[in-house]
């Protein structure tokens, strides 16, 4: 299912995440988390490219018009990769100060699908999903969180999977792409450690479910009930999200991290906070573009 694993870019990032494919560019965007940076890889040069966020970066989401959502600790703020320019949209939780925002993606509905994690060592379940429309608005979707995590949708866009890292679960919601309303949630996998906390994930044309197994260095594929159908393990000890791209959609890209890693496993696997990429046998689903207006 899986060819062999490369690094594409040795990122050295301390929390690498959310990898998002930009056909109209050829190029994947990511975030390094704390070091509060946005950056993408041109496929064709392998140029990189980086702008600063004044803050810890959880997730992006491409704009319709060229502009990028970014998750910032005090709200979702629109950048624009011309300039630099920093404006804020919206926060969706003013009165939780030990939150921050965390896993995002734009949905098929055109919204940006962002959740938030409870950012102090011992967590509590204060942690939500939003749904943040196109002009500015925030609704709380799912609450009683600890850490927001793996979003992805069906080709179809009619199912909605979603997990918490922390609890550490996966959800399947049904899903209606025209009004963004979620319904029936199912829990379909309970994870170990050792099987792979769940962090964040992509799906692919066949319903299946991909899932950084963020604590024990492994991709899982779940079919749509949870039924664990591969486990295929990485050559960094965590993974923490991926998502497909390319031209054909056949590439599947990897973000990794490097933060509270020790030396020896530094040592082991310097590559760690790298974005790795495979080619797959199965064409995965494209994310869509927040229809912020600009």
């Amino acid at each position: 299912m899986l060819g062999p694993m490369q690094c594409l870019v040795d990122a050295r990032a301390r929390v690498g995440e959310s990898p998002v494919w930009d056909a109209a560019s050829n190029r994947l965007f990511w975030v390094d988390i704390l070091a509060g940076a946005l950056s993408a890889v041109d496929l064709g040069s392998g140029a990189v490219q980086s702008w600063p966020l004044p803050g810890a970066v959880g997730s992006i989401a491409l704009c319709r018009n060229g502009d990028v959502a970014v998750a910032l600790p005090n709200g979702v703020h629109i950048l624009s990769l011309t300039s630099g320019a920093l404006r804020l949209l919206v926060d969706p939780e003013p009165d939780q100060p030990t939150n921050r925002l965390n896993d995002g993606k734009a949905g098929p509905d055109g919204a940006f699908w962002v959740g938030s994690m409870d950012d102090r060592p011992v967590k509590e379940p204060v942690a939500a999903l939003y749904r943040v429309t196109p002009d500015g608005r925030a609704e709380r979707k799912i609450d009683g969180l600890l850490v927001s995590n793996g979003l992805a949708w069906s080709a179809d866009g009619r199912t909605m999977f979603h997990s918490d890292s922390r609890g550490p679960w996966i959800d399947r919601w049904d899903f209606d792409p025209a009004t963004g309303a979620i319904a029936n949630r199912t829990r379909i996998a309970t994870l170990t450690n050792e099987e792979g906390r769940p962090d964040g994930a992509a799906t692919d044309v066949e319903g299946c479910y991909w899932s950084c197994g963020v604590s024990a260095g492994c991709l899982n594929r779940f079919s749509p009930d949870g039924a664990l159908l591969a486990r295929y393990p990485l050559p960094v000890p965590a993974p923490t999200m991926c998502a497909f791209g390319g031209p054909d959609l056949r590439t599947l890209f990897v973000t990794s991290l490097r933060e509270g890693l020790s030396d020896a496993v530094l040592a082991d696997h310097p590559l760690s906070g790298g974005v790795f990429m495979m080619r797959t046998e199965v064409e995965g689903v494209p994310v869509g573009r927040f229809q912020h207006k600009g």
